[in-house]
């Protein structure tokens, strides 16, 4: 299930790209953002695993402050991502970084040339499927 959700995640993030909800183009303050949200952690949440202040992650977000490389490098493995993509927006290395098992990043790309209609079908259907795990597993915890 672990591999299902890291190709959700990623499709929902490359969807959202799509539809420039998280643009390539944005600066890695707006990406770090995005992100955060995407990911349901507020900048407290986020600040603590990463370990620096709210104010200091409210910086980053808002200000335009460059974290250092560690940070960067914590933010990253937090929201599930890359550090080329948070400073470059690069989604091909997001891709080769976050799905490392071969089928599902061929699935991925068998998904990539559907129509928008379908695509939207399978996410809701994926989604639908991760809910149904979590709450599962909440009631076998």
């Amino acid at each position: 299930m672990g591999n299902c959700l890291t190709f959700v995640i990623f499709v929902l993030i490359n969807f959202l790209i799509h539809y420039n909800m998280v643009s390539k183009k944005q600066s890695l303050s707006n990406r770090i953002q995005e992100l955060r949200k995407i990911k349901s952690l507020s900048q407290q949440d986020l600040a603590d695993k990463i370990k620096v202040s709210r104010a200091q992650m409210n910086r980053y977000e808002n200000q335009n402050v460059q974290p250092p490389a560690d940070v960067i490098g914590k933010m990253a493995q937090v929201l599930d991502t890359t550090v080329d993509f948070l400073l470059n927006g690069a989604t091909g290395e997001k891709a080769k970084a976050t799905l490392k098992d071969a089928k599902v990043l061929e699935q991925y790309r068998d998904l990539e040339a559907l129509p928008d209609n379908e695509k939207n079908v399978i996410i809701k259907v994926v989604n639908a499927l991760i809910r149904d795990y979590k709450t599962r597993v909440s009631y076998t915890a």
